[in-house]
């Protein structure tokens, strides 16, 4: 099993700002299983897997990708589908060089 390191930001500033300001901690669960799960960003998993996965509804894990797609935590471009469930991770607090 690969462990999983997180920036000391997730749980700092994107913990209390999801759940305690935005009111959404199923968009910070949502958000760690992609994290724990994107290759270099990229997360392909389906709807049903990350409502198991997380214990939530289909239709909160949809309500909680929206929302993190609005928080360009997701990538709002990459559009998934049936066939290719496919979510690109962002982290805007990382600075590209």
């Amino acid at each position: 099993m690969r462990r999983l390191q997180l920036d000391p930001y997730v749980i700092d500033v994107l913990l209390p700002d999801l759940v305690g300001h935005d009111h959404r901690p199923s968009a910070f669960l949502v958000y760690l299983l992609l994290l724990r799960h994107g290759e270099r960003g990229t997360v392909r998993l389906s709807l049903q897997t990350i409502a198991t996965r997380t214990g939530l509804s289909k239709s909160s894990v949809q309500s909680a990708i929206r929302h993190l797609k609005r928080r360009r935590l997701l990538d709002p471009d990459v559009e998934a589908t049936v066939t290719a469930p496919v979510r690109r991770v962002l982290r805007p607090w990382l600075r590209e060089a």
